[in-house]
């Protein structure tokens, strides 16, 4: 009976993952998906994204070397948030079960690929320990560059 219920369930979770595998048109990581940035109704969207950071958390020796940590943290991150936006992020989960109780869980998520042309609206401390980035992506620049590299 268990075997069946854990070979029902690993068929299941196969069957899931392949169907994830169906070509969607993308260009996997050489860039965006055409259909994305494509306009709509003659525009292309503007993706914007925040970024925060812990001015404590930073390294550094002095409260200006963690502020300008904090700064290039929260950059980072906007970043990361810029690239989930036009990537995707890739999740992955594992349960741990005994006796049908679960044991343990752990949850990855990941983001990969590359950006050009974000650029920086403004950073900003949005409390004593808190920074803030705020940034934005044309995706009609965005188009325009993998046009020119030949990727769509």
């Amino acid at each position: 009976m268990r075997r069946s219920v854990i070979a029902g369930a690993l068929a299941s979770a196969l069957a899931f993952a392949l169907a994830g595998c169906a070509s969607s048109g993308g260009t996997g990581s050489d860039g965006p998906s055409q259909g994305f940035i494509q306009p709509v109704d003659g525009k292309y969207p503007v993706l914007t994204a925040t970024g925060y950071s812990l001015i404590s958390q930073q390294p550094g020796k002095t409260r200006d070397q963690k502020i300008l940590e904090a700064m290039r943290a929260s950059k980072l991150d906007a970043y990361r948030e810029l690239t989930e936006q036009v990537y995707g992020i890739q999740i992955d989960s594992y349960t741990t079960l005994r006796d049908y109780i679960q044991q343990d869980e752990q949850l990855d998520a990941s983001v990969s690929g590359l950006l050009k042309g974000a650029r920086v609206i403004r950073t900003y401390p949005v409390s004593g320990n808190i920074y803030a980035t705020e940034m934005m992506l044309d995706t009609r620049q965005l188009y325009q560059m993998y046009q020119l590299r030949g990727a769509l």
